[in-house]
């Protein structure tokens, strides 16, 4: 009798404690709009230097896969419903990664995720990557303070702020989610281009 009493107990503890948790609301997955480039590998001649690429650091407002609004002043919120497939860090590294295979002239290329040593290592501080209102006008706002490090001391050899202003004629979800597509194709143009500038000049020669 005692044992089932304990039971019967147990099971109305657990019921209980089911019943207060609170529920998730449902949401849609999105991804970055997969870019866009009219250059080909075929076109260009590939550099000799390799490049690791590291996802950027982030706030941690930024470093989560909710996408940031800020609708006035200071105040940061989030699109309700609405989540990215990865953390704000994780899609500009991967947009990076994506751009420079496209752009071709570096092909040597590898990410954090492995152990690769590389010549040359491309990362730095995500600062924006959300819709900003002004008035009643909106646009996507990405900001990165990019940074170029020698693989092997981590020396910093160069570095730049990046910043895209993407105007917005809807704010609802699909609309801002394709902005921010837009807003990082043309970062990651720009950043690659710098890079593969800078990588001339300052990655260290072949060796023999």
């Amino acid at each position: 009798m005692k044992l089932t009493r304990l039971a019967l107990l147990a099971s109305f503890t657990l019921v209980s404690s089911c019943s207060i948790l609170p529920k998730t609301e449902p949401f849609e997955l999105y991804r970055l709009p997969s870019a866009h480039s009219s250059t080909s590998a075929s076109q260009v001649t590939p550099q000799r230097w390799s490049l690791r690429l590291n996802k950027p650091q982030a706030s941690e407002a930024l470093n989560s896969p909710n996408i940031a609004v800020i609708p006035q002043g200071d105040v940061i919120s989030n699109y309700k419903g609405a989540r990215w497939s990865d953390p704000a860090p994780v899609l500009v590294r991967n947009r990076l990664l994506d751009g420079f295979q496209r752009d071709g002239r570096v092909t040597l290329l590898s990410t954090d995720d492995s152990n690769f040593q590389a010549d040359l290592e491309l990362g730095g501080s995500l600062q924006a990557f959300q819709t900003e209102y002004q008035g009643t006008t909106a646009s996507v706002v990405v900001r990165l303070d990019a940074l170029l490090v020698r693989g092997y001391d981590q020396r910093i050899l160069a570095s730049r702020r990046f910043e895209v202003r993407q105007p917005l004629n809807d704010v609802k979800v699909p609309a801002v989610v394709s902005g921010f597509g837009q807003a990082n194709d043309q970062l990651t143009a720009q950043v690659v281009a710098w890079a593969v500038e800078q990588g001339q000049k300052i990655a260290p020669p072949p060796r023999s």
